[in-house]
């Protein structure tokens, strides 16, 4: 393991990476994406390590997502900005080799090993191969696509989720801490111990899980499906929404009243990672029309136009098959599922709820509680979405989209 989470590292330069490179711009059938030449001598934190990862290639025609094993790779702050690939608009969470990294802080980093430097001598790979390896043309065909996405088969490996080594490595790694390791292993061993999921058995053990979850401030059993019948259509709404706009996500007792027995909307799927984000304010970063296949490589557009919300993704904490995995795939949601918000009416709650916060804090500590006039200072979010969100949460004064309120996470 050479580097692990908060670790600051430097992309080498072109010839460093290109020496690593097969003929088809692979390392270990890892593609490097060519726009990630443009970040060559910059220098990043690592914001996850990446020993696992989420099928979403065979997912996404099953619909059921489990976890393969990745190695020798991280995931800085980058995302993919489909120029590349017939503009996607998903904006999947890029890999990085570390042999195509280098350490900070050391006098001397170690040059990129020779092994993985052996495939040079028979393969000059070139930049014009990395961008020619992106799509195949074949006559009387449509374009297909080749990138992380499409190949994750082809370098990740099984992992069973009851492989212990996985949820060492993530501790390990800094990926998690103590305590959100302990509160992930708690969900799955409820979840599956008591039978929660079952539609017939599990009435019970939602119940009490509620209970306990109101008591101590965490979120409502989180795999709970809509009643409209599979088959009939399900209600749309047209918001419109564009960049920059600010809304509140609907609460999970309303986004629920949109949703079939499948819990989707439309074909959309409604997951249980969406439930800690219900109720709090975000901004939209984009529509999302296109996207690339990663079973076909082809490109779809959707029907019924999704939106991606800045700082809202997969966060894997109720993901049974794939807990803790750090990929931070965006959520797409349903206009259906949002309304809109002035950014003065959040600016003016999320003002009100500071000084609450604050009219607690001084009270419990004896002194007099005194009205703020500061303004609140946004702060800075990267490409990834992992990092803090500039819009604040109306319900308390913290950065929405890096999960809840310091010392209120109490969520299993």
């Amino acid at each position: 393991m050479m580097f692990r989470a908060g670790d600051w590292v430097e992309v080498r330069s072109r010839e460093e990476i290109l020496a690593t490179l097969d003929k088809d711009g692979r390392l270990e059938q890892l593609p490097f994406m060519p726009q990630l030449f443009q970040y060559c001598g910059q220098r990043f934190k690592v914001t996850k390590r990446a020993d696992k990862t989420c099928d979403t290639v065979t997912g996404s025609v099953t619909g059921r997502y489990v976890g393969r094993r990745m190695t020798n790779a991280v995931h800085l702050e980058h995302r993919c900005d489909g120029q590349a690939y017939g503009g996607c608009q998903a904006g999947c969470l890029i890999f990085w080799k570390e042999a195509w990294l280098k350490p900070i802080g050391k006098e001397t980093a170690p040059e990129v090993d020779a092994d993985v430097r052996l495939s040079n001598r028979t393969h000059a790979c070139t930049e014009a191969d990395v961008l020619r390896a992106t799509r195949v043309d074949l006559p009387g065909e449509k374009v297909r696509y080749a990138c992380q996405a499409t190949g994750l088969l082809e370098f990740t490996s099984a992992l069973k989720w009851w492989d212990v080594k996985q949820y060492v490595q993530a501790y390990r790694s800094r990926n998690v801490s103590l305590s959100e390791l302990l509160r992930g292993l708690a969900y799955l061993f409820y979840f599956y111990g008591t039978m929660a999921g079952s539609e017939r058995f599990g009435k019970p053990s939602r119940w009490l899980y509620d209970r306990f979850q109101t008591i101590w401030g965490g979120f409502p059993f989180p795999r709970r499906t809509g009643s409209i019948p599979v088959g009939q259509l399900t209600p749309r709404a047209d918001l419109n929404l564009r960049s920059g706009e600010v809304v509140r996500m609907k609460s999970y007792a309303d986004i629920l009243a949109t949703l079939d027995q499948a819990s989707s909307n439309r074909g959309l799927k409604f997951d249980a990672e969406f439930v800690p984000y219900c109720g709090r304010t975000f901004r939209v970063l984009r529509q999302v029309e296109r996207f690339v296949d990663e079973k076909t490589g082809l490109m779809r557009t959707l029907k019924t136009p999704a939106v991606i919300l800045d700082g809202v993704y997969c966060k894997s904490l109720f993901a049974g098959q794939r807990m803790f995995c750090p990929r931070g795939i965006y959520l797409w949601c349903r206009e259906i599922w949002l309304e809109r918000v002035s950014e003065s009416t959040v600016t003016q709650t999320a003002q009100s709820a500071e000084d609450g916060c604050h009219a607690a804090l001084t009270t419990a500590l004896g002194a007099t509680p005194q009205r703020t006039t500061s303004p609140i200072v946004p702060t800075m979010q990267t490409q990834s979405g992992l990092a803090q969100s500039p819009w604040v949460d109306a319900t308390c004064p913290h950065p929405i989209g890096a999960g809840p309120a310091p010392g209120l996470d109490s969520s299993p």
